[in-house]
């Protein structure tokens, strides 16, 4: 039985792999350049975030009608599930879908079919966050929050991603003070390929209550100390870091000195159909590779359900977090 988790950073559309991705095209008559998933999965070697993003939102014209989302976000809470997801917070990214003439209800209620049963089905329950895309217009992040306010009872909160160079984070502050008017909980990238000014600019712009990737804080002493002061969570995602040479191999990564400085991490997913690994793998390769002990790998469980958004279900984050604290490793002989 594996270790119980929370996964923070998971892009649905991340989710999907190969063999979901051809059928979804034969069922919606898409035509695919590919001649098959072996020659799909040879594609997913980039060398660099926007080489990823080329090919994932290409991939996306195989989702078209909300049983093809509905299938995704199955797929992934059932894997999910297997390697140990107790709870998961969902990014889903309704522009790249508006694009193709996709609407927010058929990407929303396609979504909720899945988490609507998630727990029932899988025993993961879910959260549902509403990303912008930062390389598209603050005015088209603004029209999409509009278009999400029929759905607010199924959003939890909002976030930012795609590729975030040249598009820092104050960009998007006129949306993010609205979400924040709503009610709606607050993330961003950032730290990831942009600079640690971005982190600062998302924290005191934005108002985000956790920071996506954020692994370039490490370049900022000053930075860190704040983070660790005000126990600011970081969604951190090894296997994305190294597949999109944020870093050069998993062996380097920061993640022990991020730990040991006293950051509040959070290890995840990202993307896995691209990136190699599940939330489950993630945490195997990080014990493996970094030799992370025992007690750092509960650490970063425990720290998944502190950073969750789960103050409407304080009894149940109790629940899960005396999970995390009971479990016992299994013993290799």
């Amino acid at each position: 039985m594996p270790l119980p988790k929370a996964e923070l950073h998971l892009h649905i559309e991340g989710t999907l792999e190969p063999e979901l991705a051809f059928e979804l095209a034969a069922r919606n008559g898409v035509t695919l350049p590919y001649a098959d998933t072996e020659a799909l999965r040879e594609a997913y070697r980039f060398q660099d975030l926007q080489s990823f993003l080329n090919l994932y939102y290409e991939l996306m014209a195989v989702l078209r009608t909300e049983q093809d989302f509905a299938d995704l976000a199955d797929a992934y809470l059932g894997r999910a599930a297997a390697q140990g997801v107790r709870h998961a917070e969902i990014f889903f990214d309704p522009q790249a879908h508006a694009a193709r003439g996709i609407g927010m209800g058929t990407v929303v209620e396609g979504l909720w079919r899945a988490l609507g049963r998630s727990e029932e089905r899988h025993g993961v329950s879910t959260r549902l966050i509403l990303c912008f895309l930062r390389d598209e217009s603050a005015a088209s992040a603004l029209e999409t929050l509009e278009a999400a306010r029929p759905y607010l009872d199924r959003i939890t909160g909002i976030g930012l991603d795609s590729a975030e160079v040249g598009h820092p984070p104050a960009k998007f502050r006129e949306v993010f003070e609205r979400a924040a008017a709503l009610g709606l909980r607050r993330v961003a990238h950032a730290g990831e390929e942009g600079p640690p000014q971005y982190i600062t600019e998302a924290l005191d712009v934005l108002g985000v209550e956790r920071v996506d990737h954020g692994l370039r804080c490490m370049e900022d002493p000053a930075l860190v100390g704040r983070l660790v002061r005000e126990r600011v969570p970081l969604t951190l995602c090894p296997l994305s870091n190294v597949r999109l040479r944020a870093v050069d191999t998993l062996a380097g990564h920061p993640l022990p000195a991020m730990l040991e400085a006293g950051l509040l991490c959070t290890v995840n997913s990202d993307d896995p159909a691209y990136f190699g690994g599940y939330a489950g793998d993630t945490f195997d390769a990080v014990h493996r590779v970094l030799g992370l002990s025992e007690e750092r790998l509960r650490e970063l469980a425990r720290n998944s359900f502190l950073a969750s958004f789960l103050e409407d279900d304080e009894e149940r984050r109790g629940r899960y977090l005396a999970e995390v604290e009971a479990y016992e490793f299994p013993r290799t002989a």
